[in-house]
This record gives structure tokens, sequence and C-alpha cells, in this order.
């Protein structure tokens, strides 16, 4: 998605919760000069005429792991969950707030980690970013620049299936997705709201 088709979605995004676009620029800034390197080749190759599954983090993926196949995107924490079942994600989307020490490990063993600059997870960025060795590509929901990608999506499960089909994927598997869980605060109800209105625009009706 160009930035210019993003843009008046973001904008709505920035309004509907209240978020402070300075803030996301900034963030934007920050990670831009943490990142020595932009991997988004390797992980446009996990895409590229392939099937890519991305998995949420909902209580339901546990018993979704069945349906997994092809490229594995995950999002944030759901990466642990994989990963202590056996299965290392070809890549994970994160704003950092899910990230444990097990994302370096994932990430040595050749996973990419996406990681997403917003306002409020500079000091995580300057915290972790510097940990991470392996592959790595830099995002953010404001206009992209330099080493920092902008593939559409606001939280970190639809911009899993988002940067999947900007980056040529054949075919995208949605599992771990709930987005009418009822044991949610307001905030995330809101950003369950928007996922699947912005996963409507892929072609995903859940």
């Amino acid at each position: 998605m160009r930035f210019e088709d993003w843009e008046p979605f973001y904008t709505e995004i920035l309004d509907y919760f209240s978020f402070d676009r300075a803030g996301d620029e900034e963030a934007a800034r920050i990670l831009d000069t943490l990142l020595d390197r932009d991997d988004c080749a390797a992980l446009a190759a996990l895409c590229a005429g392939r099937t890519v599954t991305v998995c949420g983090n909902a209580p339901t993926l546990p018993a979704e792991i069945g349906r997994i196949e092809g490229t594995v995107f995950a999002a944030d924490a759901a990466a642990d969950l994989l990963y202590a079942r056996g299965i290392r994600p070809d890549a994970v989307f994160t704003d950092l707030d899910g990230a444990t020490d097990a994302f370096e490990e994932m990430n040595r063993e050749g996973t990419v980690l996406v990681v997403h600059a917003h306002g409020d997870n500079i000091p995580l960025l300057r915290l972790r970013v510097p940990r991470y060795a392996g592959p790595i590509v830099g995002t953010t929901q404001a206009r992209p620049f330099g080493r920092i990608h902008n593939f559409g999506g606001f939280s970190d499960g639809d911009r899993a299936a988002f940067a999947a089909h900007a980056l040529g994927a054949s075919r995208v598997v949605l599992v771990g997705f709930d987005l009418d869980d009822p044991d949610v605060d307001p905030v995330k109800r809101g950003k369950l709201r928007w996922a699947r209105r912005l996963l409507a625009l892929l072609g995903h009706e859940i």
C-alpha cells in the first residue's frame, strides 16, 4: 500500500485513539539511527510467490497451530508460544511490548525481526534494538524514509498481513485472530475493530 493510500486511515487512527503523529515520527527517526542495516530483501524473499501464515496472539492460537503452512509470520508474543512448540517463526512483527529474550535467540537463528516504532515505545527501541544481531527491518505508521518502511496496517497482526500482501505472497492465511474477544480492555477492543476494518481491505473477512 502506498503511503498516500494509507495516510487517510492513519489520520483517522490518530484521531480515534488521540495518538500523537509527532511522537510516531520521532520514534521512527530514532529507530532509523539504531539500525545499521535494512533486511527488507530477506523479508520479501519469505513472501514472494509463497503462502504466508500470519499468527496472531489470540487465545485461540494453540488450537489452530495445525492450520499453519508455508512461511510463518508471528505477531509479537505469539512468537514465544510458537517457539516453545518447536516452530521458529520466519519473521516476528513487534512493537516490542511483548518482546522477551527469546526474540534475540530466534533472531540469531535467522528469524527476521520487523520492529515497529511508535510514540510510546522509544525506551523499548533503545533498550532492545541494539541487542538484535540477526536480520531486522524497521517500520512506522507514518511516512516511510531511509531504512524505515510502511507496508500498511496498525497492530502487529494486521501489519504482518499487510506486509505479506505487499511483498508478493501468493496466499495469506490468518490463525490466532479473535477480533471479538470479550476479555480485552477498551483500547484493545478499539484495536480489534480497526484490525477487522483494515484486514477487510485485503479481502480477509474475520
